[in-house]
């Protein structure tokens, strides 16, 4: 482990968590979100893919936004692939349905949105890849 906040937020994340929602979800195996999603899956995770823009993410049923997540599935982290430009409203949206921890993405970066999340409670990791921490 390293002496980095950032690194042992993510890995204190990772170690903790078993559902991830993953805005800006694709289903285009081209897109980097597609590629994060098979790796959380084969590492264990429960993924739920959210997007307006297909109705199956790697086989997996997808939801339009977090909002619309069953209120009965427990949404652990909630990873951004969004600019950063619009990670805020997401941010907000993992606030309100209870979420452990918030991930943007690399290159997506909210001060703003993180310190919502932290005064809220919520774990926050910012200009980060799961999939790269998984492999670290």
């Amino acid at each position: 482990m390293t002496d980095d906040p950032t690194t042992a937020t993510a890995h204190r994340i990772l170690d903790r968590a078993r559902t991830f929602a993953v805005v800006g979800a694709s289903a285009s195996p081209h897109r980097p979100s597609h590629g994060v999603i098979g790796t959380l899956l084969a590492h264990g995770y429960t993924v739920i893919p959210v997007t307006p823009n297909a109705e199956e993410v790697h086989g997996l049923r997808t939801y339009p936004d977090l909002a619309s997540i069953p209120s009965d599935i427990e949404v652990d982290v909630v990873d951004i692939f969004r600019r950063s430009d619009k990670a805020g409203g997401h941010v907000d949206e993992a606030i309100e349905i209870g979420a452990k921890a918030v991930w943007m993405q690399l290159g997506v970066i909210d001060e703003a949105a993180a310190d919502r999340a932290t005064d809220a409670g919520l774990d926050v990791v910012m200009n980060r890849c799961p999939a790269i921490e998984l492999g670290r």
